[in-house]
């Protein structure tokens, strides 16, 4: 999972004891019981949309479909003219996180003012409540949802839209959130499929992936390796269960939806991908998994960058949230928005 790092000890609101038998767990993030219950502590705190970090800088939360509950947090910069259009897909390995979390409304909206973009930050529902490809559908329910609302030249959403140069759309995403944005653009981006098609006038120009959370049953190197320290978000046994509870039940690792690599894969080279862009990390465990992503973008003659961050881990991209023994309050560090925004 990306963009935090935590400690469990600040988890005291989950009791080992509140609803039985635990049928599995990643310690301090989610908690999934027998009888079906989940637990999700508040890791990383929520912030209404109207908190600002960033004075040129306005956010507003919309509802695109009230019966699934699914929203997104727009952020408007206050630049000049019509501006590219991001959809972005928070991290969380599908279960946890939110387009509320602290984390990513500071990066989304530094990312905006410095990028100059309009932002559509996806609330998309969560495993395993939710199994995939729930998260790839509300993807493209929120792509058909802008069109829409550009369609019908909503009063409601002009403050916004009127922004927008819909010929410039990118996908975005961290960890679980770019595998989202990747498996989007293989929807839109298949010569078979008319999913590119029905979301016009908006038009796909490219897809950032960082570190893209993909998985498979033979393990890489960096994933037998690959050290973690003790409050990484990330570790092989998180990976794994993370998997287990998002991936259709009696799936393996080798499922397409987590290996895209994988015999009964689509063939990347099948696909008419826009131009990508892939952000690995030096320490983190899926680093072999993501060069070999990017090996086959390279075979498929797709047009690509990558670019590798060192020393980091698989929790540092948007912002890293710490606690300390000297410091019990949260803080923050921001990361460099550079490929990011000059991708955009």
């Amino acid at each position: 999972m990306a963009a935090i790092s935590f400690d469990p000890r600040v988890n005291l609101q989950m009791s080992k004891n509140s609803h039985g038998v635990i049928s599995e767990e990643i310690e301090g993030l989610i908690r999934v019981y027998k009888d079906g219950r989940i637990e999700r502590p508040p890791i990383v705190p929520n912030v209404p949309c109207n908190v600002a970090p960033v004075d040129d800088v306005t956010a507003k939360d919309i509802v695109i479909d009230k019966f699934t509950n699914l929203w997104a947090r727009i952020y408007v910069t206050k630049r000049s003219g019509r501006l590219p259009l991001l959809v972005y897909f928070h991290g969380g390995g599908f279960c946890v996180a939110s387009a509320a979390w602290i984390c990513y409304h500071e990066f989304l909206a530094n990312l905006a003012s410095k990028a100059g973009c309009i932002i559509v930050s996806v609330n998309y529902r969560l495993a395993p409540e939710n199994r995939l490809p729930t998260a790839y559908e509300d993807g493209i329910k929120t792509l058909m949802w802008v069109k829409q609302q550009t369609l019908n030249c909503s009063p409601e959403h002009k403050w916004w839209l009127s922004r927008c140069n819909f010929s410039s759309l990118f996908l975005a995403g961290d960890s679980a959130g770019a595998n989202i944005a990747y498996n989007m653009a293989t929807r839109l981006g298949s010569s078979n499929n008319p999913d590119c098609m029905l979301i016009k006038p908006l038009c796909l120009k490219g897809i950032i992936l960082i570190q893209p959370f993909f998985g498979g049953e033979a393990r890489t190197l960096s994933e037998k390796n690959m050290a973690q320290p003790a409050n990484s978000a990330l570790t092989l046994s998180a990976s794994d269960t993370y998997w287990l509870l998002s991936l259709p039940l009696g799936s393996t690792r080798d499922h397409p939806c987590c290996n895209p690599l994988a015999n009964g894969a689509s063939k990347l080279r099948d696909q008419r991908f826009p131009a990508t862009m892939v952000c690995i990390s030096e320490m983190d465990i899926l680093k072999d998994r993501n060069l070999e992503f990017c090996a086959a973008l390279v075979n498929a003659e797709s047009l690509f960058q990558f670019c590798v961050w060192y020393p980091r881990t698989n929790t540092f991209t948007a912002s890293t949230w710490c606690y300390s023994d000297q410091n019990p309050d949260w803080s923050l560090r921001r990361e460099s928005l550079g490929p990011r925004a000059t991708m955009v």
